[in-house]
């Protein structure tokens, strides 16, 4: 008789989903993967067929001050491969940029992933930090402002302002205000965190504050959900159901949100820097254009593309942590 009903009770209870669980996930992450390694396909593909199609001749910057002759353009052309076929530069180009390789700089005469590597940290840390100052500034606001009129009116004004204000005039309004007249902050320079404080605020308070109105508009919806009944059946405080409840339920929008404009973090940062007179990648990418220094250029090109593409992917994992009905639909047309 307990033979029979342990039988029983293993044939009611359901099998254990989770190897067909973690058996989705991993294909929605290798599929994220795919769709990735053809982004930067097609971002190295659209940078090469920039070059090819700029005006100018690539031999006059190698030339430099240099006579012009046949000779000497002839043999320019040999040592960059130049002379050959359009397609076989461009399966040459691939096969470089896979591996890592992306050239010489035509002006400075060095490898440019040293060129990059050597001013890719002072940029990297840029944008992180201010990615942190728009995520704090979002949470802050949302949370205090969401379903309270006076709050809502004054977050408006201030956002929309924020968005409305180029970074780099916000730095330099930042410099005038806290280096020049206070001496808080340090005018230009890349020595410990003071110096990150006020670029990181200039760029990241804009994207903050089109975050927060998503963020906001969200949990005014979470907040109305039953859960939120339930929570404060359970006598939680208001900061606590918003910050620990509601929040993960408003974040979905708002962290797609922050992943379509974390790219054009790195795109500020260039400005940003000049107007700091920082060191990083904004520098080197000025130079190069000014140059017409093309190799810089594609490799700053496609470095912006794998940032994208990496933080497109850390958004679309992080949405399977956010929101568990995510993990159980990622098989697409599979058995729900």
């Amino acid at each position: 008789m307990t033979l029979d009903i342990a039988a029983q009770q293993a044939v009611e209870l359901p099998a254990d989903p989770a190897p067909d669980a973690r058996f989705r996930i991993a294909k929605r992450i290798l599929l994220r993967l795919i769709s990735g390694a053809g982004v930067l396909w097609g971002a190295a593909t659209l940078s090469f067929l920039g070059v090819r199609l700029a005006p100018g001749d690539t031999v006059d910057v190698l030339l430099g001050e240099q006579p012009r002759t046949p000779e000497v353009e002839a043999a320019i052309r040999a040592e960059w491969g130049l002379d050959s076929p359009a397609i076989v530069q461009y399966g040459r180009y691939l096969w470089n940029v896979a591996h890592g390789d992306f050239g010489r700089s035509y002006v400075l005469q060095r490898p440019v992933s040293e060129v990059i590597g050597s001013q890719a940290g002072p940029t990297l840390a840029l944008t992180g930090a201010a990615l942190l100052v728009a995520v704090v500034f979002a949470v802050v606001v949302a949370t205090t402002s969401a379903r309270r009129p006076r709050a809502r009116a004054v977050a408006n004004a201030v956002e929309l302002a924020l968005i409305s204000t180029p970074s780099f005039w916000l730095g330099i309004v930042l410099l005038s205000v806290f280096s020049f007249q206070w001496k808080i902050f340090p005018v230009a320079a890349n020595k410990g965190l003071s110096a990150l404080v006020l670029p990181a605020v200039a760029l990241g308070l804009s994207l903050g504050a089109v975050i927060a109105q998503v963020l906001r508009d969200g949990l005014e919806r979470a907040l109305d959900e039953p859960f939120a009944v339930t929570v404060r059946s359970w006598s939680v405080s208001e900061t606590e159901l918003r910050l620990r409840h509601g929040l993960r339920h408003a974040a979905l929008p708002a962290v797609t949100l922050t992943g379509w404009l974390v790219g054009g973090l790195l795109g500020g940062a260039v400005i940003v820097e000049e107007v700091f007179g920082r060191p990083g990648l904004g520098r080197v990418t000025v130079e190069a254009v000014l140059a017409q220094d093309l190799p810089v250029v594609l490799a700053v090109a496609i470095l912006s593309a794998t940032v994208y593409v990496v933080i497109s992917t850390l958004v679309d994992l992080l949405y399977l942590w956010l929101d568990p009905r995510l993990r159980r639909e990622s098989g697409g047309g599979e058995r729900r």
